[in-house]
């Protein structure tokens, strides 16, 4: 009892501590995942000292940290900003991951004789737990920027960054498999080549299926409140991620597959509260998975590993992701060359690269420590480098604009069916003709659905007398009379 008290204060502490840093650090540019894995490494083994070195249970964790993410991500997917760009994105996080593992790969066994020596297969394995963009940096980022990208830039960059996690994990399996697994490659690369279509094609399929399984149930249930309607749509994600793995299928693309299709199909009401509270769980997974991740980093093994960690990252940043993206995107017409410059920047690693290096460790391959702490060091790289000039090369490159600011609804969720709701500041102006709501003389189809002024909310009439600086919130549709 007394360690289970423990175990929550010294939680909860570093999670406040961790919530507060990342504040100071937003101000001086610092994606805020980078501070939570800093401050991992702070409190780890060789910082303050405290000692976790559980790879196994850390694997589990950060499996079920990614379902979340992975799962809210493709919730707020949408299929009407997304279908510009889907062959795009579906490309990168195949072909694209795969011509990225390939490159890298091969550099590394060219340029690192510690690794070369176990084997191109192991350098291999290395490139494919970084092959992918991590979801979880990419959505941090991008959204904690407040980045506004033309070309579609940004759909593009949540789908690839999205989709290309289960790629990367599909071949960090197979390739684990192939080095501990006697004589599996004399039978040729053709069954290597199956299992992974299979993944694949079984994941899409289980996604689909339960996807609109789901928006079927929905249609039929109504909860009282939002948040047991929430929890049944996660509990939908985790089995989806279940039965996809149990019938040989990639369970993280079957729960991302479904959560899009749940998201843009399904009739969910309070639609923006559900995606609050799964916005929130995905900020508290990301914070538990970084600082478990820097629980298990060691600063003293990393010192060596410095100088070649290095090289592969910034070959990776600068030759094999551009590489690549300009290889998938070359039929593409649509994308500008500066564009594709910027989609080639946003590479970021994060914790899902971390969390594959965990694999080869559970599965006890020789020099795995040795993989995993250069995998940490390129991502300490890439979070450096690429997360904090994310903004500034999309201004250099002149693919950023200011968003026209939003429609205050003040918590109100109004159906699209209904209307364009707009948010008018009464100006003294609008009162020269008379100072109350029924001398505003408003068209036909124009209705005044709520005063704010100050901190008060006030029902409308006729006859209430407007003050400079009121908010009406106006709703312009259809109307009877």
């Amino acid at each position: 009892m007394l360690l289970s008290e423990n175990l929550l204060l010294l939680a909860s502490l570093l999670v406040f501590v961790a919530i507060l840093v990342s504040k100071v650090g937003s101000r001086l540019g610092t994606p805020s995942l980078l501070v939570f894995l800093l401050l991992g490494m702070v409190v780890g083994a060789d910082g303050i000292g405290l000692r976790f070195d559980n790879y196994e249970v850390a694997e589990s964790i950060g499996h079920f940290a990614m379902t979340i993410i992975l799962f809210s991500a493709g919730l707020e997917t949408s299929f009407a900003e997304t279908r510009p760009v889907v062959r795009q994105g579906v490309v990168l996080s195949t072909l694209g991951v795969l011509v990225t593992v390939l490159l890298t790969g091969t550099f590394i066994w060219i340029t690192s004789g510690h690794l070369s020596e176990l084997g191109i297969w192991v350098c291999f394995l290395l490139a494919a737990v970084m092959g992918s963009t991590d979801s979880a940096s990419v959505f941090s980022v991008l959204r904690e920027k407040k980045l506004h990208l033309r070309e579609d830039l940004s759909p593009l960059l949540e789908l690839e960054s999205g989709s290309n996690d289960p790629m990367a994990y599909m071949l960090t399996i197979i390739l684990v498999k192939i080095l501990t697994t006697e004589d599996l490659l004399s039978q040729g690369l053709l069954p290597i080549v199956l299992v992974l279509v299979i993944q694949i094609v079984v994941g899409v399929a289980v996604g689909f299926a339960l996807g609109f399984a789901t928006k079927w149930l929905l249609e039929r249930v109504r909860f009282s409140t939002f948040a047991l309607t929430s929890i049944l749509i996660l509990s939908v994600g985790f089995f989806t991620n279940g039965v996809a793995s149990l019938l040989h299928g990639n369970g993280l693309l079957a729960l991302y597959v479904a959560a899009i299709i749940i998201g843009n199909k399904a009739r969910l009401t309070q639609k923006k509260e559900m995606l609050h509270f799964f916005d929130g769980l995905t900020w508290l997974m990301q914070l538990t998975m970084f600082l478990i991740l820097g629980l298990l980093a060691r600063p003293s093994q990393m010192l060596p590993l410095v100088l070649p960690a290095l090289l592969i990252g910034l070959f990776m940043m600068l030759v094999a992701r551009p590489a690549s993206v300009y290889l998938c995107l070359l039929p593409f017409k649509g994308l500008s060359f500066r564009a594709k410059t910027f989609v080639s920047w946003v590479g970021l690693k994060g914790a899902g690269p971390i969390l594959f290096a965990l694999c080869p460790v559970v599965a006890g391959l020789e020099r795995s420590s040795e993989m995993f702490n250069i995998v940490f060091l390129i991502t300490l790289f890439s979070l450096l480098l690429q997360g904090m000039t994310l903004g500034k090369m999309a201004k250099l490159l002149k693919l950023s604009y200011e968003e026209e600011p939003q429609t205050e609804t003040f918590g109100m969720e109004i159906p699209e069916e209904m209307g364009v709701t707009r948010d008018h500041v009464v100006t003294p102006e609008d009162l020269a003709a008379g100072s109350t709501l029924r001398d505003l003389h408003l068209p036909h189809g124009i209705r005044v659905m709520m005063v704010k002024r100050c901190d008060q909310f006030l029902v409308p009439h006729g006859s209430m007398e407007l003050q400079p600086n009121d908010h009406l919130i106006i709703l312009i549709g259809e109307s009877d009379d």
